[in-house]
């Protein structure tokens, strides 16, 4: 028993250093970012006001089943400033249902309306999202593509902002930041909201701004097209085929230029499924990457010392679950070792470190709410413990994704459904798109739920609290997340 006690404590341990290790990582981003604003850009950039200066540019829309959103994104696509005569819209539909009809008929209407515009379609869904791009590009005239996911809303000037940067031949894509569309329709969107915006300031800036690797988003940026080719063009064989090609392309010694100040407004999934559904994808393909790309990094010799460590952490994002979650799951054994063993004291130290990390964290998310949202200091506060608190939840369903993209287990590229939900009066009970099948994992999270209980009741028995508030915020995560789910699925 008392083997076993010493294996457990060593595990939550270790799992509570691999968690401090990737709060030191974020604060070196912090203090990138922090530096970077005192950075002046000398950027070369295409002048507009001489026409041979201006590009050629493609833009692809990749779209599935997109109903509800693609009359949105084809108005909004039409609406941007470019000259006519270099410019030519690609609309990548492997739609199976109904909306492939809709979208042929607003694609018609825009041709007829003088804009260069094509529907393309394929007999199956080979490959996905990347398949579907990479046989577009072998159509594409431009030199430079510029893709867009169904939920975007670009604005008109969006082109005329992130193409000048170009001129760089080195630079293979411009990124833009995301912006939210819905992010005060619900407590779901909020902190998907107060997320994101974390990544799209502090965790991009600060690593792009060293020259550290970072990832094209799927969606709002720009690609050279001789940067995909030269890189091995699009695959399928991840669920994240943007952070893959983001790699491959770095690895070649191409730049990537990220534009903090252009945001590009997206609909966040406002219901819990989809959220799910997203955070999974996600998840699943960055531990897909990691397996993919960790030998590639420590073999590169174009890479520094620190930037495959930075490389190493970026891809290892997704594995961090992993970690909160062998925690959180031996938290609890964990009180009652600490009550039996009073020798193995030293051993709950490693708790100072979840601590420090959550400060770090705390700091971390304040810089970035500060830039995004302003200086309401309690809003923030309300909206960190919040979010930490549904993270939380979420650990068991992203650490399952993470552990069939490290084991190499395949599965479909599953669209996040669009809902067209902008605010309150919208709604999305109809939506054809939505499952309300309640999946194992959500059971697996109510059972979760109520084994923090325990924890929170054993606390008291125990008449030991030092994990009561660990425990507090795990049950509150892991049943908003069950409830939720029930709720969404009725």
């Amino acid at each position: 028993m008392l083997l076993l006690s010493y294996l457990i404590l060593f595990v939550f341990s270790f799992a509570i250093l691999v968690i401090f290790v990737y709060g030191l990582a974020q604060l070196n981003l912090l203090i990138n970012y922090l530096k970077s604003k005192k950075q002046i850009d000398h950027s070369e950039k295409f002048d507009f006001t001489n026409p041979s200066e201006i590009p050629f540019v493609t833009i692809q829309l990749p779209i599935f089943n997109e109903k509800y959103v693609v009359e949105r994104l084809l108005n909004a696509i039409a609406k941007l400033e470019y000259p006519n005569e270099k410019l030519e819209i690609q609309v990548l539909d492997d739609s199976n249902d109904d909306s492939a009809g809709i979208t042929k008929q607003i694609v018609a209407e825009l041709s007829q309306n003088g804009l260069n515009i094509k529907y393309l379609s394929r007999a199956g869904r080979t490959g996905f999202k990347a398949g579907a791009l990479k046989e577009g590009l072998v159509l594409a005239k431009g030199a430079f593509i510029a893709i867009f996911d169904a939920d975007f809303v670009p604005q008109k000037d969006w082109l005329l902002q992130t193409i000048p940067y170009f001129k760089d031949k080195k630079i293979g894509v411009v990124q833009t930041r995301w912006g939210h569309l819905n992010r005060d329709y619900s407590l779901l969107t909020k902190i998907q909201a107060f997320a994101l915006d974390a990544h799209f300031t502090l965790e991009q800036v600060g690593r792009n701004s060293q020259t550290h690797f970072i990832n094209f988003n799927g969606t709002a940026g720009v690609w050279r097209k001789e940067c995909i080719i030269d890189a091995g063009n699009w695959e399928s064989d991840t669920l994240t085929e943007d952070l893959d090609l983001s790699y491959r392309a770095q690895l070649k010694k191409w730049k990537f230029k990220y534009l903090e100040h252009i945001v590009t407004p997206a609909e966040l999934p406002a219901i819990i499924s989809a959220a799910r559904s997203q955070q999974f994808r996600w998840n699943k393909g960055g531990a897909e990457n990691l397996r993919k790309m960790f030998f590639r990094i420590l073999k590169a010799k174009t890479m520094t010392r620190k930037n495959k460590i930075h490389g190493i952490l970026h891809l290892m994002n997704s594995s961090l679950f992993l970690a909160v979650f062998i925690m959180a799951l031996l938290s609890v054994p964990v009180l009652y070792i600490k009550s039996n063993y009073a020798a193995l004291q030293t051993f709950f130290d490693a708790m100072l470190f979840f601590f420090i990390t959550t400060v770090i964290f705390f700091f971390y998310y304040w810089i970035a709410f500060k830039n995004t949202q302003g200086n309401d200091f309690f809003k923030f506060t309300k909206s960190f413990l919040t979010f930490y608190v549904i993270a939380l939840g979420f650990s068991f369903n992203n650490t399952i994704a993470v552990l069939e993209g490290l084991w190499g287990k395949k599965t479909d590229f599953i669209r996040t459904p669009k809902l067209n939900i902008e605010d309150q009066k919208d709604h999305w009970k109809e939506n054809k798109y939505i499952t309300k099948k309640i999946s194992k994992k959500v059971i697996a999270e109510g059972i979760l739920s109520g084994y923090f209980l325990f924890g929170i009741y054993s606390s008291f028995t125990l008449n030991d609290y030092s994990l009561l508030l660990l425990h507090l915020m795990l049950f509150c995560g892991f049943g908003f997340v069950f409830l939720k789910s029930i709720a969404d699925s009725r």
